[in-house]
C-alpha cells in the first residue's frame, strides 16, 4: 500500500514517461527495438526515473521537460542492465532470461550502445549544460564502479570501506543523478540541489544493502535471482565481508574459499555462518542509517504530496526484508 502511493503521486506523469520510453525506443533495425523493449519491459519498479519525477514535483516544476529526464534516466539504467548481465554471465533477471542469454552477448552490448546513445541524444534536447554535466558524470562514474567490481570478483580481502565504494559508483550513483538532475530542472535553490543530490545518495546505497541481505533471504520468485547467486559469482558483498571478521578462523576460512571459488557447493554451511555472525542484522543497520540520512536531507523542502512521497520511499527501501 505504501508503495502504490508513492507511484500514485505522480501516476499520470510516470504513465507519460512510460509512453515518452516507449516512443523513443524505436530504430531502423528490428533486432535493436526488440531487445531494447524486451528489457525496457521486463517488470521493474522504475525507481530512478520515478526520482526525477519526484524531486521535479517536490520542488513546484509544471513544465514536461522532467518526463524526458526521466525517460533519459531509465535509458541509462537499462543500458547498464544490458552490459551486467553480460560480464556477470547471467541468464535470469527479475525472473526472466536476460537479453544476452536470449540473443547472446554481442547483440546485448551493442543494444546497451544503443540506449546510452539515445539517452545522450535526448539530453542535449534537454539543453542543460548542468545536467549534461551530472549525467555525464554519473555515466563514468558507474562505469568505473563496474570494473571495480570487477577487480574484486573473487577476491575476499575486500574491505567494507571498498565494498562500500563500489556500491556507491555502481547502484548509488544514478539515484543520485536522478534526484539531482530532477532538482537542477526545477530551478532548486543551492540548499535544495545538494540535499536532493543526498538523498538520492544515500536512498541508492539503502536499496543496495538490502539487496545484499536479500540475496541470502530472499528466492528466485520474489527477487529474480536465486539465493546465493552473489556468492555464485564470487562477489563479497557486505555480508560475506562482515561473516568473515566475525567468525571463527574455520569459518572464515571456509567463507575465503568459497569466495575465490566462486559456485554454490557449500551454500548451506554459509548461509548458517553468515546467519550466527549477526551479518545480516549488521548490513541492513547499515541500510537503516542511510535510509535515515536519506530522510533527513529532505528538512529543506516545502510540505508536500511529493516530499511525503521521498519519505516514504525511504521506509520502502528497507521495508523489503521481513
Amino acid at each position: 500500500m505504501t508503495a502504490q502511493r508513492i507511484y500514485d503521486t505522480v501516476a499520470e506523469d510516470f504513465s507519460r514517461v512510460n509512453d515518452l520510453i516507449i516512443r523513443r525506443l524505436s530504430s531502423d533495425v528490428p533486432l535493436v527495438e526488440k531487445i531494447a523493449h524486451y528489457i525496457i519491459e521486463s517488470g521493474g519498479k522504475r525507481l530512478r526515473p520515478l526520482l526525477v519525477l519526484l524531486s521535479a514535483k517536490a520542488l513546484g516544476h509544471d513544465r514536461d521537460e522532467h518526463l524526458k529526464l526521466a525517460a533519459v534516466i531509465e535509458f541509462l539504467h537499462t543500458a547498464t542492465l544490458l552490459h551486467d548481465d553480460v560480464v556477470d554471465t547471467s541468464d535470469l533477471r527479475r525472473g526472466r532470461s536476460t537479453a544476452n542469454a536470449k540473443w547472446g552477448n554481442a547483440p546485448s552490448v551493442l543494444v546497451g550502445d544503443f540506449l546510452y546513445a539515445r539517452a545522450f541524444e535526448m539530453m542535449v534536447e534537454l539543453k542543460s549544460l548542468a545536467i549534461m554535466e551530472v549525467l555525464s558524470h554519473a555515466t563514468a562514474v558507474i562505469a568505473q564502479g563496474e570494473v571495480l567490481q570487477l577487480m574484486n570478483v573473487r577476491n575476499p580481502d575486500v574491505s567494507e570501506a571498498q565494498y562500500m565504494e563500489v556500491i556507491h559508483n555502481k547502484t548509488a550513483k544514478l539515484f543520485e543523478a536522478a534526484s539531482h538532475s530532477g532538482a537542477l530542472l526545477s530551478g532548486a535553490t543551492p540548499t535544495q540541489e545538494t540535499a536532493l543530490r543526498d538523498y538520492g545518495k544515500h536512498l541508492g546505497m539503502a536499496f543496495q544493502l538490502v539487496d545484499d541481505v536479500l540475496d541470502y533471504r530472499g528466492d528466485a520468485e520474489t527477487m529474480g535471482k536465486n539465493v546465493g547467486d552473489d556468492l555464485a559469482e564470487g562477489k563479497p558483498t557486505l555480508p560475506l565481508i562482515h561473516a568473515m571478521a566475525n567468525s571463527s578462523d574455520s569459518e572464515s576460512t571456509l567463507i575465503r574459499q568459497a569466495i575465490r571459488k566462486g559456485g554454490l557447493d557449500q551454500l548451506s554451511e554459509i548461509l548458517a555462518i553468515v546467519d550466527r555472525s549477526g551479518a545480516l542484522e549488521y548490513t541492513m543497520a547499515k541500510a537503516r542509517e542511510e535510509a535515515g540520512k536519506a530522510r533527513a536531507c529532505l528538512a529543506c523542502l516545502e510540505a508536500s504530496p511529493a516530499r511525503e512521497a521521498l519519505e516514504l520511499l525511504t521506509e520502502v527501501a528497507v521495508a523489503r526484508v521481513n
